[in-house]
C-alpha cells in the first residue's frame, strides 16, 4: 500500500477545460497517473492522482483553479477476476467506508492499480469516550 493525495477540480463543462488542465501540469513536468471526470450541467468534476502533487497544487493555484486535495490509499493487486472483490471485501470487513475509488488495469497486463479514499471517522475526545465525570 501506498500512500498518495487526489485532486479535486470543479470545472465548467466546456470544450477544452480538462485540455487546458492537462497542458499546465504536463508543462510543468506533472505526470497524471489517474484521472477520472463527471459533467452535470454546466460544470463537471475531475479527480487526479499526479506524481508530484506539491508540483500539481502549484501549478493549479497559479491557473487560479479551485481543488480539494484528499488523502487516499494505492493498491496494486493482481489483474485477474475477483481480485478488486477479494480486496474490497477485506476494507469491508475492517469497516472501512469507501468516499472515492478509481481502478485501472490494462489488458493483458499482469497488475492493477485501484486508489481509493476512504470517508472520514470522526475523532471522539477522551471525555466522550469515557463519558460524563461522576
Amino acid at each position: 500500500m501506498a500512500k498518495t493525495k487526489v485532486l479535486t477540480i470543479t470545472i465548467q463543462n466546456q470544450p477544452g477545460a480538462l485540455a487546458a488542465i492537462a497542458k499546465a501540469l504536463g508543462s510543468a513536468k506533472v505526470n497524471i497517473l489517474a484521472l477520472s471526470g463527471t459533467a452535470q450541467g454546466a460544470a463537471g468534476t475531475v479527480h487526479l492522482v499526479v506524481e508530484d502533487a506539491k508540483r500539481a497544487k502549484k501549478v493549479l493555484d497559479e491557473a487560479k483553479l479551485v481543488y480539494q486535495e484528499t488523502g487516499a490509499e494505492q493498491h496494486e493487486l493482481a489483474n485477474k477476476p475477483g481480485a478488486l472483490a477479494q480486496h474490497l471485501e477485506k476494507l469491508a470487513a475492517k469497516g472501512v467506508n469507501l468516499s472515492s475509488i478509481h481502478a485501472t488495469a490494462v489488458k493483458g497486463g499482469k497488475k492493477a492499480v485501484v486508489v481509493y479514499t476512504v470517508e472520514a471517522q470522526p475523532k471522539v475526545g477522551e471525555a466522550e469516550a469515557t463519558g460524563p465525570a461522576a
